[in-house]
């Protein structure tokens, strides 16, 4: 059923009513590790999903040092966790908290022994922090200029091959125009914080990307807007093999779909298109190029992608876990992978990102059920 446009104040009061309520509904629910129905989870053949790591409430965006330490951010908790695995038997000893009461620390990146973490309206960085895993350093704010909307705030980052750090800036709406450059971005700066500047422009919001192994091209997903009815616009595959490529919004959505109200302004023929359409509000989020030597070669170079799914269409869709075939720079196919979160209509998790681990292995977190999953390979 298509939803209908609410006039005047009372769309702006159902909107404030949905913003007031969203911490609540994408709030953990902790299910515990016995409780999990891991068997409705469908794989294909040769797959197996097993438990990493309970107990981490709103598990959200990864990262891996070189150590083996997994840190993981969160949305509504305001906790950074740090998982450890010390038996190397793929299931975790320990889940430390490293902070608590930040603001959306979202986002997780590491580098040369530091880690670092996304608030809304900046980047901290904790030094040596595998050393002060009980006792964590104060962090240092390394850039504290991002503006400070929470609607879109919480950022997905990574460091590139070019030593940079990637940041995005969600549009602060479900769409809008803003003079502030800076909104629905990826922008990216050097380490320590410094020349921050726009990478790419006219993305609603993204909360995954990843680079090519071999083309060295930033890949990302992008969440399209509400309120268009059910089926439309798709969330989006893109890819950005350079600097200053706008991809439409807040004008266009999808492969050429105008905005209803902003699309006359600046025809889509002006922006890039995506390279793969993701499916209508299956709320796309953390993908990465498959690199590992576990699962069949297929999978090689290919691209897993989370789809955390609906929160408000008349059906609900998403809630799995999708492959992206390539040949080459072109997508060729889009298939599940994983499914079975959505049972009825009700979800029992939500996937959130996804990471190769270095045995190959490909982690899941969720931040409904409050773990991370493994799944594995073996013929």
């Amino acid at each position: 059923m298509e939803q209908k446009r609410n006039p005047g104040r009372y769309f702006h009061l159902g909107v404030t009513l949905v913003l007031a309520v969203m911490p609540v509904l994408f709030r953990s629910v902790a299910i515990a590790e016995e409780q999990l129905p891991l068997g409705k989870v469908k794989l294909p053949p040769g797959f197996q999903i097993s438990i990493y790591a309970s107990n981490v409430p709103n598990a959200r965006s990864m990262t891996l040092s070189p150590n083996g330490t997994l840190f993981v951010g969160t949305r509504t908790e305001g906790n950074v966790y740090a998982i450890i695995d010390r038996g190397r038997d793929n299931k975790a000893d320990k889940v430390i908290v490293l902070a608590r009461g930040l603001n959306m620390p979202n986002g997780v990146a590491f580098r040369e022994g530091a880690l670092y973490v996304a608030e809304v309206n900046r980047i901290l960085r904790f030094d040596a922090i595998e050393t002060h895993l009980n006792k964590p350093p104060r962090p240092v704010a390394v850039n504290d200029s991002f503006p400070e909307d929470r609607h879109h705030g919480w950022k997905f980052i990574a460091f590139g091959p070019d030593g940079m750090l990637y940041v995005p800036v969600g549009a602060p709406c479900n769409v809008c125009e803003r003079d502030d450059k800076r909104y629905a971005s990826i922008m990216r700066m050097k380490p320590d914080g410094a020349g921050l500047e726009l990478f790419a422009t006219g993305i609603r919001n993204t909360v995954g990307f990843d680079w090519h192994p071999e083309t060295k091209e930033l890949w990302f997903t992008d969440n399209g807007r509400d309120w268009m009815g059910d089926n439309a616009p798709p969330d989006e595959l893109n890819r950005a093999p350079r600097s200053g490529i706008d991809f439409g919004f807040p004008y266009c959505h999808g492969n050429g779909i105008p905005d209803p109200g902003l699309g006359r302004k600046r025809p889509c023929s002006e922006s890039a298109p995506p390279v793969l359409e993701l499916g209508p509000h299956v709320a796309a989020l953390g993908m990465r190029f498959y690199t590992g030597a576990m699962f069949p070669s297929e999978y090689k170079n290919q691209i897993f992608i989370a789809q955390h799914g609906s929160w408000n269409r008349s059906i609900p869709i998403g809630y799995r876990v999708m492959v992206a075939r390539l040949e080459g720079n072109k997508p060729v196919g889009y298939e599940v992978f994983a499914e079975g979160w959505l049972q009825g209509g009700v979800s029992w998790g939500r996937p959130v990102d996804v990471l190769v681990m270095p045995d190959g292995a490909l982690l899941v977190s969720d931040d409904k059920a409050g773990v991370i999953y493994r799944i594995s390979y073996k013929e």
